[in-house]
Parts: C-alpha cells; structure tokens; sequence
C-alpha cells in the first residue's frame, strides 16, 4: 500500500498517547517527502527537527541537489501557506516584509503584507542579497513580527524560515555574519545522491515533473507538535552535559569565538525535538551528539591560524565530543 494513502499512516486525529502520536505523524511527514527527496532520509529528518523545535533552517550546499526540494517537499506536505523568495542584490527590504500603500479612497495608508506572512518561507540564496535586506528578514526571524510606521503585523503561527545558499559561487554574493548565522537553528547540506538514488531520480522524472505530494499534516497539528516537543524532559544530568559541551568551545585554541547561550538552549531544544521523532519523552546523550555538528558547527569563528592549517568547525566538534564525558545515566532521571 502507498504511505502517502496508508491511513495508519497518516493519523487524523490525536492517539490516547501524545508520544506515539508526534512520532506517527512525523514517519508520515517523512516518508511522504522522501518521495520528492529520495534518498536523503537523514536531512529530512534533520529539516523536520528544525520545525518541531520552533527554529528556523539553512541549507547550504552548492546547486542542484535539492534544496529547493527539500522546502518545497516541508511546504506541499502540509496544509500551510508558504511562499518563496528569489535573493537578488536589489531586492529591498520592504520586498519581503511589505509595506504602506496610500489609498486615496478613504485617504489613509494602508498595509500590504510581504511574501514573508507564511507559515513557511524559503529565502532562496539569502547571501545573493544586500546586509540591510538580509537583516530585515533575520529580524523576523528572531521578532516573528513586522513593524511598519508603529505598528505591529504578526507573521503566521508556526513559523519557518528555510534559507538556502551556495558557499562555492561567490561572485556578487554577502556573506552572512556570525551574529545572523547564530539565528539558525540548524545548518544542514543535503549532499549528493548516492548512485541508486540518482538512477531512480533519473528514471522516475524522464517523462514528468516533481511529484505531486500529499497533505499529511495540519498547521494546527504542527503547532501542537512544537508545543509538545518542548516538553520534552531534559534531566539536569543532560543540561549540564550540553552546558559542557558548549562551554568546551569556548576554550578550544582553534577557534576564536565559541558557541553561545543560545547555542546551548538551541541544542537542548533541537534534541528535544529529536527524541520527540522516536516516540521517547525524555532525551539522551545520543540525542545530544547527533545534533550537536548541525546545531552548533555554524555557530564557531576559526582562529586564523588555524583556518589556514585547514582546520574546520566540525572538526573541532568532534573533538570536543570526545573529550566531554557522556553522563553515565540514560537521561530519564
């Protein structure tokens, strides 16, 4: 049977368990898009982390291996408005975050709501844009509100913005500063397909477009979900242990800027989401160190020295994992 049609599936209603709930519906949402992105199950996981735990998402990874896609397949798979926005070096902020328009009907301004009221927004080739326009969108990000001439338009609940951009073409290209990438949750790349993968992309579009997805979740789900998951216990055995983790980057010669507070909470919250995924109230170290690298590697500043030596952020993660011990208990005490 078809998952997309499966209505086990594909659960309408909340079960009598709230865990077993979150994590059928999450297998539908992923199982759905890895229709449009095959073989890639463990960035849609990652992407659908990102949204459960309330943060926003960049993909960076150099053309043409779906990261379009992958928005796209978030988008069409749930029953939420979304809209796209191509980055250009003269898009001006008011393009995406709306502005007053004068009427002279009643003779009093009126305000027009950008491409950035939805549920869900891809800034394609965010670095393509200008610092102010890019700022206008960041400050969303972090406002989830548009002020214009003093007053307050709220964007749409939940919120998701994925961003997308090429770290290879750099040519006419703003590059985005530490204190805008901190406003991520997650930093992923999708990657090449492997080779049965690309044969069945291949094969499956010679004679048709994308294919069409199917609505498998609600907004009003989703937002339950996000609420869900931040109730997700966190032992104080594991807090400290993220404590730690973050507060290792901080001391490492390598680098000249650590991760901050908010990396610690983004990666309490990410790993919260991650246990919600399995169906497990509670998160454990694992949990912790598989999202530590997407949570956390963006948010480090090389030393110079190092970054000639070749060094890279993930690098310095890894061994700052190994180096932290892992709390002995399980995380559920």
């Amino acid at each position: 049977m078809n998952p997309r049609t499966d209505p086990t599936t594909n659960p309408s209603r909340p079960s009598s368990d709230p865990a077993d709930y979150f994590a059928a519906t999450f297998r539908a949402l992923q199982q759905n898009m890895e229709y449009a992105l095959q073989g890639k199950s463990a960035v849609v996981r990652l992407a659908l982390t990102c949204l459960f735990a309330g943060g926003h998402l960049l993909v960076e990874d150099v053309p043409g291996v779906g990261k379009t896609t992958l928005a796209k397949g978030i988008a069409n798979s749930l029953e939420a408005s979304w809209h796209r926005i191509q980055f250009t070096p003269d898009l001006l902020p008011s393009d995406i975050t709306g502005t007053s328009v004068y009427d002279q009907s009643d003779g009093r301004f009126t305000f027009r709501p950008g491409p950035v009221f939805a549920h869900l927004v891809l800034a394609d080739e965010i670095n393509r844009a200008s610092p102010k326009t890019q700022s206008a969108l960041l400050e969303v990000m972090e406002e989830h509100q548009v002020t214009e001439n003093g007053v307050t338009h709220p964007v749409p609940r939940p919120f998701l913005v994925i961003a997308t951009q090429n770290p290879i073409d750099l040519e006419g290209t703003y590059r985005l500063p530490e204190a805008q990438l901190d406003r991520f949750l997650l930093r992923i790349a999708v990657g090449y397909p492997d080779l049965d993968a690309e044969t069945a992309i291949l094969t499956g579009r010679a004679t048709r477009a994308l294919p069409e997805l199917a609505r498998v979740s609600t907004v009003e789900q989703v937002s339950w979900m996000i609420q869900y998951a931040g109730t997700i216990h966190v032992a104080p055995t594991i807090a400290r242990y993220v404590a730690e983790l973050v507060h290792a980057t901080r001391s490492r010669e390598e680098l000249r800027l650590g991760a901050s507070p908010r990396g610690s909470l983004a990666l309490m919250r990410a790993a919260q989401a991650w246990a919600a995924c399995e169906g497990r109230g509670y998160v454990t170290p694992d949990d912790v160190k598989a999202l530590a690298e997407p949570v956390l590697a963006h948010r480090l500043l090389l030393d110079p020295d190092a970054e000639l030596r070749g060094v890279r952020p993930q690098q310095v993660l890894a061994e700052v994992l190994r180096a932290v011990p892992v709390p002995a208990a399980a995380g559920v005490s």
